[in-house]
C-alpha cells in the first residue's frame, strides 16, 4: 500500500469519526419541561404525510351502541338510554366485563386491514391500544387478565397490525393510549386523593407507555384521557423527555398534545385541542383534525343509519380545509367485535383513495398558501408545492367561468385542471382582482373525478 492509499484512509477515518464525535457533541437532549419539550422539531415525514387512519377498537365494540364511551353512560353518568337498553337486553347482574368474553374478533386480519389503509391514501395510521375503559389491545405484562391475550380475542391485535403494516405497506403506525381508565381502583383512589397519590400513574400508565414504545416502536404516541389530571401526576414530562431522548423511535416519532389538564393546544408535538378540531384559519403550530366517519361515534354502531355517515364531498370538503389550514386529516373506522371493517367504512376509504391518486400533488408534502379560502368563490381552498399552487374547488362552476379572487396573476401562467387530458385552460385578469378560468363543455365520462376538482397554477 503506497503512502498516498494510507494517507486517504486516515483523513477518510478521521473525517468519519469527527462526524460522529462532533454529532454526539452536538446531540441535544431535551428536559422534563415544556419549555425544552416544545422546542423539539416536529419530524417532517409528519406534515408530509397529511392523512392518517385512526382505529377505534375494543370491548366497547361488543355492545356497540351509543358510542364508545358505553361503559361510562350506563354506569357512571347512568345515562337512561344506556340503562334502559341493558335492562331490555341483559340479565341484572350483567358486568361489562363480561362483555370481553365476546370480543372475539375472529375475522380480524391484519394484512387485508393493512391493504385497505394503503388503499385509502393514508400515510399513517392510529390504533387504539387501550381506551379509557381500560382494556388493553396488546400482550401486556402491566393488565393481568384484562388484556387481549387472556380473554376475548386470544391475541396480540396491536401486534398483528404493527406486523401487517411494516411488512406490506410504507405506512407508519400510530398508537393511541389514554393515561385514565374510568374505573380502576388505584387511580380512583388517587382521584379520591386529590391526586397527592401518584400509584396508578406510577404502576398501571407509565409502565404501559413504555412497554407499547419498546415492543412496538411507534412513530406516534397518541395520548389521550388526560384531562381530570395534571402533567404532574401523570408524569407525562418524564415520560416525553425519554421518549425524545433514549426511546428506539428518539428521532422519529411523533407526539400530540394530550399530557394533562391545560396541555390541550397548549403543549406537545402537534396540537389536537379537542375532538373533530378544524379552526378553518391557518394556524401558527402544526394540528391535526381527529374526526369520525360515523358522525355521532368512534367506535362501531349497530343502530347507526345511513344519514350518520359522512358522504365522500363532506369528507373531501373537510380534507381540502384541513390541509389547506395546514393541518393533518386524521379519518376514524370503528370496527365490528368480530374484526370486521364494515362495508360502508371500506367504501369511503377507498374512494378517498381514487381522489388522491389523481389529486394527491395538492395534499401530500404541500404547503399552506398566502391565502387559504378563495375571497369571491366560497368553497374554494389553495395549497401550494414547488412553485405550483392549487385551487380545490369543492363545486363544479356553472356556467363556464370560475373566478378566483385570491388567485396572483402572472404572465405566462398556465392553468390546467388535474386529471383532465385535453390540454389546459384559457384565463384572464378578473375585476377587481385575482383570474376568470374559462371551463369548457366536458362531458361526463371525461370529468376527471366525482368530488372535488383541483386547479393548478404554475
Amino acid at each position: 500500500m503506497d503512502t498516498k492509499t494510507v494517507v486517504l484512509i486516515f483523513l477518510a477515518l478521521t473525517t468519519a469519526d469527527g462526524r460522529s464525535a462532533n454529532k454526539k457533541q452536538t446531540e441535544i437532549r431535551y428536559d422534563p419541561t415544556w419549555e425544552s419539550l416544545d422546542s423539539r422539531p416536529l419530524p417532517t415525514w409528519y406534515d408530509e404525510a397529511k392523512i392518517g387512519v385512526f382505529v377505534s377498537w375494543g370491548v366497547f365494540s361488543v355492545p356497540s351502541f351509543g358510542n364508545e364511551w358505553f361503559w361510562e353512560g350506563w354506569q357512571g353518568d347512568k345515562n337512561p338510554k344506556y340503562v334502559q337498553y341493558m335492562q331490555d337486553n341483559y340479565k341484572p347482574d350483567f358486568t361489562y366485563a363480561a362483555f370481553a368474553s365476546d370480543f372475539t374478533a375472529e375475522f380480524y386480519d391484519a394484512e387485508a386491514w393493512a391493504e385497505l389503509f394503503a388503499a385509502s391514501g393514508a400515510k399513517y395510521i392510529v390504533f387504539i391500544t387501550k381506551h379509557h375503559g381500560g382494556f388493553c389491545n396488546w400482550a401486556t405484562n402491566v393488565s393481568f387478565n384484562w388484556n387481549s391475550m387472556m380473554v376475548g380475542p386470544k391475541r396480540d391485535l396491536v401486534g398483528e397490525m404493527s406486523q401487517a403494516l411494516r411488512s406490506k405497506t410504507d405506512l407508519r403506525l400510530g398508537l393511541y393510549h389514554s393515561l385514565f381508565e374510568w374505573f380502576n381502583p388505584l387511580y380512583l383512589q388517587d382521584k379520591a386523593n386529590n391526586y397527592t397519590t401518584t400509584r396508578f400513574a406510577k404502576e398501571k400508565t407509565i409502565p404501559e407507555l413504555y412497554e407499547l414504545v419498546n415492543t412496538y416502536k411507534p412513530d406516534i404516541v397518541w395520548s389521550d384521557g388526560d384531562w381530570e389530571a395534571t402533567d404532574n401526576y401523570w408524569g407525562s414530562r418524564e415520560f416525553l423527555a425519554w421518549l425524545y431522548n433514549d426511546s428506539p423511535v428518539k428521532e422519529i416519532v411523533v407526539t400530540n398534545d394530550r399530557w394533562g389538564d391545560g396541555d390541550h393546544c397548549e403543549h406537545g408535538g402537534f396540537l389536537t385541542c379537542h375532538d373533530r378540531y378544524n379552526p378553518g384559519v391557518l394556524q401558527p403550530r402544526k394540528w391535526e383534525d381527529a374526526m369520525t366517519i360515523d358522525k355521532k361515534s368512534w367506535g362501531f354502531r349497530r343502530e347507526a343509519v345511513l344519514d350518520d355517515f359522512l358522504t365522500m364531498d363532506e369528507i373531501i370538503a373537510v380534507l381540502a380545509e384541513t390541509v389547506s389550514c395546514g393541518g393533518n386529516l386524521l379519518i376514524n373506522v370503528g370496527p365490528t367485535k368480530y374484526g370486521m371493517i364494515s362495508p360502508i367504512y371500506e367504501e369511503r376509504l377507498r374512494q378517498m383513495g381514487e381522489w388522491l391518486k389523481l389529486n394527491g400533488e395538492a395534499i401530500y408534502s404541500s404547503k399552506p398558501w398566502v391565502a387559504q379560502n378563495d375571497t369571491v368563490t366560497p368553497g374554494v381552498w389553495y395549497t401550494q408545492k414547488g412553485g405550483t399552487v392549487y385551487a380545490i374547488v369543492l363545486n363544479w362552476p356553472q356556467p363556464g367561468q370560475l373566478i378566483l379572487g385570491s388567485a396572483l396573476p402572472k404572465t405566462g401562467m398556465k392553468v390546467s385542471l388535474l386529471g383532465y387530458t385535453e390540454g389546459s385552460f384559457s384565463w384572464q385578469n378578473a375585476s377587481p382582482k385575482g383570474i376568470s378560468i374559462t371551463i369548457p363543455p366536458i362531458p361526463a365520462n371525461k370529468m376527471p373525478c366525482q368530488w372535488a376538482w383541483v386547479f393548478a397554477m404554475i
